[in-house]
């Protein structure tokens, strides 16, 4: 099919690394079993249904390595199977509490919704989510994208470049293990770009990443085409840059689709509008109250009296924005190659999670951004990989400084909410590097406490703690997880120079956070 412009849709799949095997019910984990169920679960039934119908589709999407850690931890496995059982409990108790009312239908959904979703992740799964995503990737519809081994921001790590190199090569080298393949190109963890990552990326055969629309707009050239077309870098990587015009037809406020009065509404869950007692054995937390997914109203208009949802027509809805957005992309298409001349890409990056969990109806506006596109003869989806095997159009410059964040910089990561992680992270990196090559030729227990050290650094370093801190959300658990991780690779540490190593010590560190099983510390040296 000839078109005038290809579509690139990438979805961010990402989630920090929350494991904590000393409780047994921990309400951050929650995070991944909502995920889950909400957002990859469904997501990947579409990829299988459309397969099945052969409907074309392409799509990216980052697997991080913590993410994927997750879903290939037996513990975690076993806990969200647990969860999920639980959650279809209580939506047989609610079809029963609810029959004869007119909340009867609602109720009938999750309950068939969630029956399906525990059918499809024992049945057809076998709990192996990440090899569904891998035969989705060898049929070429799937482009699966590494990130940052914890999604550390690279910029203000890179004061000691030895932990960026060990953020790239970890994440790397976890994709490659559990998909079985090395990852062609990588999400730079929050788009944060800095000048000389390239050629970091470049040493590990990275091919291909992603910046906000500005990283670009702003190269040294500015390039003709803008964020059309992709940037070939100083260390010949191609950079691909959002287009923000399909970022607000999505996120605005005025006109973006999540909005829409029938969509369901994200925040009145039965968790807060049903007896304590009747609900508690279903709340992700032995304490207050909090979400179930079982959400009964729609979004209705800026009222408290919320209209029930109707799940029909909300998926009707979804379908139809689809086909606005696409007729949109087609206009946007014509504007931009009106002679047809060149080949414009544009790009569509997103959190995984809006589409599911956020917006509970995104799942179902992908699936008709793929059947509408299949009848389209203006625009066609297509992913990177693909792109940059035909012939596509390209130019060459130095990109922007730059990141996603609120304002396009780095002072979401870097503010008074979070500035007094940098020191001691910096601090810790140095110290890393510096051990690491005084002991690269340990081996046995030695060097089994060298790699935990590695470890724990790098869960230190994640983006997701300061950016928790300057969102004000989950602020307490951020900043343990930042201490924590830095107390245990200080005991670590200690062991090393002082020449002790404790087994017992060492193995309850190192299964608390059993992430990376096959790190090397050499990492921060090579």
């Amino acid at each position: 099919m000839s078109s005038n412009s290809r579509l690139i849709w990438v979805l961010h799949a990402h989630l920090p690394y929350v494991r904590h095997p000393e409780h047994p019910v921990f309400l951050e984990e929650n995070w991944f079993f909502e995920a889950m169920i909400e957002t990859y679960l469904p997501l990947v039934m579409v990829m299988d249904r459309l397969s099945a119908e052969r409907v074309p589709w392409k799509l990216t999407m980052t697997l991080s390595p913590p993410l994927l850690s997750m879903m290939t931890d037996d513990m975690l496995l076993g806990r969200f199977s647990e969860r999920l059982r639980l959650l279809c409990e209580l939506a047989e108790k609610e079809t029963e509490r609810t029959r004869g009312s007119r909340w009867e239908t609602v109720a009938g959904f999750y309950r068939e919704r969630l029956e399906s979703l525990h059918r499809y992740w024992e049945e057809k799964l076998f709990r192996n989510l990440p090899g569904r995503f891998r035969t989705h990737m060898q049929s070429g519809n799937l482009d699966g994208l590494t990130c940052g081994a914890t999604h550390g921001f690279l910029p203000l790590l890179s004061v000691v470049p030895e932990t960026v190199e060990a953020q790239v090569a970890v994440g790397v080298q976890t994709f490659s293990r559990i998909m079985g393949q090395p990852p062609e190109g990588i999400w730079v963890p929050e788009c944060a770009y800095f000048d000389g990552l390239d050629a970091v990326l470049a040493r590990h055969k990275i091919s291909f990443f992603f910046m906000e629309s500005h990283g670009l707009m702003y190269a040294d050239p500015t390039p003709p085409s803008g964020v059309y077309a992709p940037m070939r870098t100083p260390a010949g990587l191609f950079a691909f840059a959002r287009d923000p015009d399909s970022s607000k037809q999505i996120w605005s406020q005025e006109e973006g689709y999540p909005g829409d009065f029938d969509y369901r509404d994200f925040y009145r869950d039965i968790g807060y509008d049903l007896p304590y007692d009747y609900i508690r054995p279903y709340l992700h937390t032995d304490g207050p109250r909090g979400m179930t997914g079982f959400k009964y109203h729609r979004i209705t208009g800026k009222t408290e009296d919320k209209a029930q949802y109707e799940p029909e027509t909300a998926r009707s809805r979804a379908f139809a924005h689809a086909g606005d957005f696409v007729r949109r992309k087609e206009s946007q298409a014509r504007q931009l190659s009106p002679s047809g001349d060149w080949i414009p890409s544009i790009v569509c990056p997103f959190d995984a999670e809006l589409f599911g969990h956020w917006w509970f109806e995104g799942v179902d506006f992908l699936e008709g951004l793929f059947r509408e596109t299949a009848q389209s003869s203006v625009v066609e989806f297509t992913n990177p990989s693909s792109l940059l095997r035909e012939s596509h159009w390209e130019s060459e410059g130095n990109p922007e400084p730059s990141s996603w964040g609120v304002n396009g910089y780095y002072e979401v990561w870097l503010n008074g909410s979070n500035e007094w992680i940098w020191p001691l992270l910096t601090d810790a990196g140095r110290e890393m590097v510096r051990i690491a090559r005084q002991e690269r030729h340990s081996e046995g227990l030695r060097k089994d406490v060298l790699d935990q050290m590695a470890r724990e650094l790098l869960l230190a370093q994640s983006s997701d703690w300061p950016f928790l801190m300057k969102t004000g959300t989950a602020v307490s658990y951020a900043v343990r997880r930042v201490k924590d991780h830095l107390f245990h690779f200080r005991v670590l540490r200690e062991m090393v120079l002082n020449n002790s190593p404790k087994p017992e010590v060492l193995e309850e560190i190192r299964g608390k956070s059993p992430i990376f099983p096959d790190i090397d510390f050499h990492v921060f040296i090579n």
